[in-house]
């Protein structure tokens, strides 16, 4: 049986230290996210920067497409934002097909 040794916490907002960490990635290429609008993170400064809830998701996914497929920053932007429409769109259809 596994021995637990620290209490869990959940975690509500990470830095931008932190999400570097988090995603495997430079703080400039999480920069060039921000400023391409793949993310929008709380507080005006990078140093305040806060990334919460969808924003580290998107954090994630932007990172794979970009490490695994080699997609560029806009290239991922692009890729990110056809893929939440086709959400929606899916999830549009499901409440009329229900």
């Amino acid at each position: 049986m596994k021995k637990t040794t620290k209490r869990s916490e959940i975690i509500d907002a990470l830095s931008l230290r932190d999400l570097c960490q988090f995603c495997q990635a430079d703080e400039a290429w999480v920069i060039e996210l921000v400023e391409h609008g793949v993310l929008d993170p709380l507080g005006g400064q990078p140093v305040n920067w806060r990334f919460v809830g969808t924003n580290i998701v998107r954090a994630k996914k932007a990172r794979r497409l970009n490490r695994d497929l080699g997609i560029n920053t806009a290239g991922v932007a692009l890729v990110l934002e056809l893929l939440e429409e086709r959400d929606t769109v899916l999830r549009r259809l499901a409440q009329y097909e229900a």
